[in-house]
């Protein structure tokens, strides 16, 4: 489980660790604040390595209501998610995305304004991650250590683009579809939406699960959609004749990009398109390439699980979707969505108009 984020107490992690090395350099009050939150016990997310031990990723996340008057300019009181200590060993984007979904997991289950972070401008990096998902440079702050970059994400805010909103999802000019996809692939890729009669061991500790955005490959004709357009994947059954109560709306994706085989023109460009983000790996989807078969990939931002999940059922009866055509790629209407939201008990404030 080595890129998972755990739930540790402070009291369980090893400050003598080298990866903390850089944070004591460059915060010389950190041993102290440390040995503060250690007795006091409380939580922080770690990443462990795979196989060398120590660490290689630890998150402090703290909610905060009163007013920031320690930057320039202040802010007013708020309640925030403040992320207070963050430091990851990264050599690509997908541990950083990760993190960053933790942050919003957290964000939005607190029900903050906003959320804050607080960076040197040594770490460039880092701010792109942050910037690329809609922070945006708001104060300064002074500190005995030098002056840090305030960066702010607003959970009101709103650019119109699909990943720098995430997780709220935008309505507005936009299509709606639901996406069938077959149980044994859907729980991979959409971990936060397994199904209660699902045992948690199915899911692999891989680099696509507990990521922000998703491949989807198929042979389904996918190139109606449109960047922006919202997408409910729909677990199909996992037992024959049981599909109208066990198949499923599972989740709320929107779509940043379609692929089809004749864009791709080649395997080395559909690996390089969904490698990251699939439940294929390089050498599935090299052969998926070279099966010669139709071939479609969208790549989504997966921005929430459905609380209640839909089946087939309420899906005909109540939502009004009709039994055919088949249940491939199917248009809903803005009232089916609606609908759907409701039946899902999802948290309207993510859905904008």
């Amino acid at each position: 489980m080595a890129q998972t984020l755990q739930l540790v107490g402070f009291d369980k992690v090893d400050l003598a660790d080298a990866f903390f090395d850089s944070l004591k350099k460059q915060y010389s009050e950190f041993p102290q604040w440390f040995a503060k939150k250690s007795a006091a016990k409380e939580p922080v997310y770690v990443i462990e390595k795979a196989k060398s031990g120590g660490l290689r990723g630890f998150i402090y996340l703290k909610v905060e209501t009163g007013p920031l008057d320690d930057v320039q300019p202040p802010r007013p009181a708020a309640r925030r998610l403040k992320v207070g200590t963050l430091k990851i060993d990264a050599h690509g984007t997908k541990l950083g995305e990760r993190v960053i979904k933790k942050i919003f997991d957290h964000a939005v289950s607190e029900a903050v304004e906003e959320i804050y972070v607080t960076v040197f401008d040594t770490h460039a990096k880092l701010i792109a991650l942050f910037k690329r998902y809609g922070f945006a440079e708001q104060a300064a702050k002074k500190t005995p250590n030098g002056t840090e970059i305030v960066l702010v994400r607003e959970m009101s805010a709103a650019t119109g683009d699909a990943v720098a909103d995430y997780p709220f999802v935008h309505t507005a000019e936009r299509k709606f579809w639901l996406l069938a996809i077959y149980p044994e692939y859907h729980s991979n890729l959409f971990p936060d939406s397994i199904l209660n009669t699902e045992s948690p061991d199915i899911l692999q500790d891989v680099s696509h699960t507990n990521t922000i955005h998703k491949v989807y490959v198929g042979g389904v004709p996918l190139t109606r959609m449109k960047r922006g357009d919202v997408v409910i994947p729909y677990r199909t059954t996992d037992i024959p004749g049981r599909a109208r109560y066990r198949s499923v709306a599972t989740s709320i994706c929107v779509v940043e990009e379609v692929q089809s085989r004749k864009q791709l023109g080649n395997a080395e460009a559909l690996v390089a398109f969904a490698e990251e983000h699939s439940v294929f790996d390089e050498k599935e989807l090299r052969d998926l390439f070279g099966a010669g078969k139709p071939l479609y990939a969208v790549k989504m931002t997966y921005n929430l699980a459905l609380p209640k999940r839909p089946n087939r059922e309420a899906l005909l009866e109540d939502v009004g979707v009709s039994e055919q055509p088949r249940w491939q790629l199917r248009e809903l209407t803005l009232g089916q969505f609606e609908r759907i939201i409701e039946l899902g008990e999802v948290d309207e404030g993510l859905i904008v108009d």
